[in-house]
């Protein structure tokens, strides 16, 4: 096999390169909430509750559990970035997931034990571009161009 073929065989498609970067962010920003100075606050951090003042970045509000989030998010994308079927399956699901945990935030009190993950509004805002930003990766990097018609 030819060094040009095998680079064809074994290029990635848009769709997987973005699931691959997307996971890649997850990954570094489930590790950066465990390390203190990046994660303000971070003797307050629990396991999984609004009391938890560990803010990552000195914003978002982290938990052990919404590093754990981040980091599970990562390897998925790392694993299902292979093919573009997976990497588009990882970014229209995760999406959707990040829209549900944004109306999830939006919904309940974030001075309430239902918010267990924790989240404030920053998370809120984020979780909102990243579900709106996943699933338009998702749909755009994988749309079927007909390159057979031509217009007349």
């Amino acid at each position: 096999m030819s060094t040009h073929a095998h680079a064809a065989r074994t290029a990635r498609a848009p769709v997987q390169q973005a699931a691959l970067v997307v996971g890649a962010v997850f990954l570094l920003v489930g590790v950066l909430g465990f390390i203190p100075g990046v994660t303000t606050n971070y003797d307050t951090m629990e396991f999984a509750a609004h009391h938890s003042e560990a803010r990552l970045f000195g914003v978002f509000q982290v938990s052990i559990l919404h590093n754990l989030v981040h980091l599970a998010f990562g390897v998925a994308g790392l694993a299902l970035s292979r093919t573009a079927a997976q990497a588009r399956l990882y970014l229209l699901a995760g999406g959707a997931i990040y829209l549900v945990l944004w109306l999830y935030g939006v919904i309940i009190d974030l001075d309430s034990a239902a918010n267990f993950v924790p989240v404030n509004t920053a998370d809120n805002w984020l979780h909102l571009v990243l579900g709106l930003g996943m699933i338009a990766l998702g749909a755009l990097l994988t749309r079927r161009h007909d390159t057979t018609r031509t217009t007349v």
